[in-house]
């Protein structure tokens, strides 16, 4: 490895040493849905985002409040155990998952198709 590249790839690690990240896969909530509770907490403080997500009444926002403490812990392990002081939301990126289909029974014989949809959600935290 050359030396320009071994002092940009220290210069990358070092950026995102302050990020950490949380993923939660399949959740069982239409992304449209989980969409509406993710756009409050984007850019927020972690703190007024747990605050803002335990009094919303939708049931993304219990989702996504494991989630962010997941993350925070995340940020914790990777600076050796320290106690958050400025974290914030960085980026919270919401997507479609898998989708369900299942059949219900209409009159006359027919047959409905019924799709449950589900998302990806990816959280990442930084300091201020």
């Amino acid at each position: 490895m050359g030396a320009r590249k071994r002092l940009m790839a220290e210069r990358i690690k070092e950026d995102k040493k302050s990020l950490a990240f949380a993923k939660l896969n399949k959740c069982p909530i239409p992304a449209r849905k989980m969409r509406l509770v993710a756009d409050l907490i984007r850019g927020e403080e972690v703190a007024k985002s747990l605050i803002i997500l335990k009094h919303n009444p939708k049931d993304a926002s219990g989702y996504l409040e494991t989630l962010l403490l997941s993350a925070v812990a995340n940020w914790q392990t990777k600076n050796d155990g320290k106690e958050p002081d400025n974290l914030f939301v960085k980026a919270i990126t919401v997507g479609p998952g898998p989708t369900l289909k299942r059949i219900k029974p209409a009159p006359q014989g027919r047959a409905h198709r019924i799709r449950k949809r589900s998302n990806h959600v990816t959280i990442l935290v930084d300091t201020l």
